[in-house]
Order: C-alpha cells, then sequence, then structure tokens
C-alpha cells in the first residue's frame, strides 16, 4: 500500500480543522477576551457595549460585575442570550446557550452563577448520555439569583423569585417562590 499524497493529507488536516472550528465566533471570542482583561467593578457601560459588539441582546441600564463566559450551541451562540432591562450579571456568570437564555427586566445573578441549556437524552446502557439537546431557559422580571447557583435546562424561574446560593435548579419555580438545595426545593412564598 503505498502512502498518502501530500495533497491528500493536507485536505484531511483541513477538513478536520474545519470541523474542529465549526461555531467558532470570532467576535464572541475576542469580547469574552477584552472582558476578562478589565477589572472587576470597572468600566460597567463599556463591559455592556462589548456583550453587544459580540451579539448578545442587553437592555437598557443593565451592568456586568465582570468576565463571564458564553458559548455552546456553533455560530448562533451569543445571539440566543437575551438580557433585559436594569440587570445585573454579576462575575464569573456562565451562559450555556446551546438554547435561548432570557433574563427578563430586573433580574440580578450574583457571583459564578450557571445557566446550562444544554443536555443529552439518556442513551443505553452502554453510554447513558445520549444525544445532545437544548432546552430554553426563562428568568423572569425581579428575580434574584444567588451566588454559584445553577439553573438547568428547560426551567422558567418565576416573576419576583429568589434561587438561594448554591441551588440546583432542575424544574421551574412557579412566583414570588425562595428555593434552595441539591435539587432546589420551595422553601417559602414571599410577599408580592
Amino acid at each position: 500500500m503505498s502512502p498518502p499524497m501530500a495533497g491528500n493529507t493536507i485536505g484531511l488536516f483541513s477538513g478536520a480543522l474545519r470541523k474542529q472550528a465549526d461555531g467558532f465566533q470570532p467576535r464572541l471570542a475576542l469580547s469574552l477576551s477584552v472582558l476578562r482583561l478589565l477589572p472587576s467593578y470597572a468600566f460597567g457601560g463599556l463591559r455592556v457595549r462589548v456583550l453587544r459588539f459580540a451579539g448578545v441582546r442587553v437592555g437598557t441600564g443593565s451592568g456586568l460585575g465582570g468576565s463571564l463566559w458564553v458559548g455552546g450551541g456553533g455560530s448562533a451562540a451569543a445571539t440566543r442570550l437575551k438580557i433585559g432591562d436594569r440587570c445585573f450579571v454579576n462575575d464569573g456568570c456562565r451562559f450555556d446557550t446551546y438554547a435561548q437564555i432570557t433574563l427578563e427586566d430586573d433580574v440580578h445573578l450574583g457571583h459564578d452563577v450557571a445557566v446550562l441549556t444544554a443536555t443529552h437524552e439518556v442513551g443505553e446502557p452502554a453510554q447513558r448520555a445520549g444525544r445532545n439537546v437544548g432546552r430554553p431557559i426563562k428568568i423572569e422580571r425581579g428575580s434574584w439569583i444567588g451566588a454559584r447557583a445553577t439553573i438547568l435546562a428547560g426551567v422558567t424561574i418565576g416573576a419576583g423569585s429568589i434561587v438561594a446560593a448554591g441551588a440546583v435548579v432542575d424544574r421551574s419555580v412557579g412566583p414570588s417562590m425562595l428555593v434552595g438545595g441539591v435539587p432546589a426545593r420551595p422553601i417559602k412564598a414571599l410577599s408580592t
């Protein structure tokens, strides 16, 4: 058997490289790099403009406390994140935008909150992580998500609710509820 020709090798290499780069978003990558370079809690207006440059929709009066991560879902990742008016996203938040993420107006996220739209179907015993699927997440008006909470695929956080720090929310939360724990469970109804 003869060795592959150089042209074929280059063609195979470039095809594999193209496949690896699928979904790379230069504007998003540049924007997230700039956000990491800025000192936390400074240059709030610039942070918002940089995120908008990447394709994220950010409402009026919203702010970012530091760097964040946005990715997943290929070339449209940035456009699947919508941040409403007067929201605050603290340092270290992570947005997996395999599906749409919507933060309605007046939502506040604490440090290191993870909002994860990607999950897997349950597969066969040989590989339980089946086909990758995305389910949208919505955090409704006026909600507060505590530091290091995790919001999982398909969840809606009802208006005016609070998710306690460190909670893992795997099912939707009604309006004006305080939830906490792993998995998150109702703690009490809040005044409306």
